[in-house]
């Protein structure tokens, strides 16, 4: 059991039957009345957002999220298959089990599989990745204006907003988290 008044960023709890992890908090001590912790927290499974105050010695049971790293191998019949590097089981997860991992991973990738007591609930790539442009508009000669991007596809599927001077060919690093143009490599 852990309190509210311990709540912290990336904290993982069960709560009313659900499962969730604390995206942000607030421990608030007004000039009257008792304090409170204000927090907003994501429901880990639906991935929907609330948020709820708490009294901070309010208990809730900590939830234990299990990483671990497993291949990605290959789709078929819309199951993308995962393998566990340790035992060489696979297993198979749904396009909704992945949501918008799937955009950044390609086979032979090692990703993270997030589970809560066995169930699966979310896929997370690596934080950047380095994928090849298949498919862009070519940059116009002279157009070099700060700021100035086109949308760009890439070997995983995803479309991306690229600078001008990124070509079909090139290599770019993708920042998975926000789905963003770092670097080119």
């Amino acid at each position: 059991m852990i309190s509210a008044g311990d709540f912290r960023n990336g904290l993982t709890f069960e709560f009313e039957g659900n499962v969730y992890q604390v995206v942000e908090f607030q421990h608030v001590k007004p000039g009257k009345g008792a304090a409170f912790v204000r927090t907003k927290m994501k429901n880990v499974i639906s991935g929907a957002v609330v948020e709820r105050t708490f009294n901070p010695t309010e208990k809730v049971e900590q939830a234990r999220i299990e990483r671990k790293d497993m291949e990605y191998l290959y789709e078929d019949g819309g199951l993308y298959y995962f393998m566990d590097q340790e035992t060489y089981e696979q297993t198979p997860l749904s396009e909704e089990q992945l949501g918008d991992a799937l955009k950044f991973i390609m086979e032979n990738m090692t990703v993270k599989i997030l589970s809560y007591k066995g169930n699966v609930f979310a896929v997370e790539p690596p934080t950047n990745v380095e994928l090849k442009v298949i498919e862009t508009e070519p940059g116009v000669k002279g157009n070099t204006a700060t700021n100035v991007t086109k949308p760009a596809k890439v070997e995983s599927g995803a479309v991306i907003t690229v600078p001008m001077f990124v070509n079909e060919g090139d290599v770019i690093r993708i920042d998975t988290r926000t789905g963003e143009y770092l670097a080119r490599v």
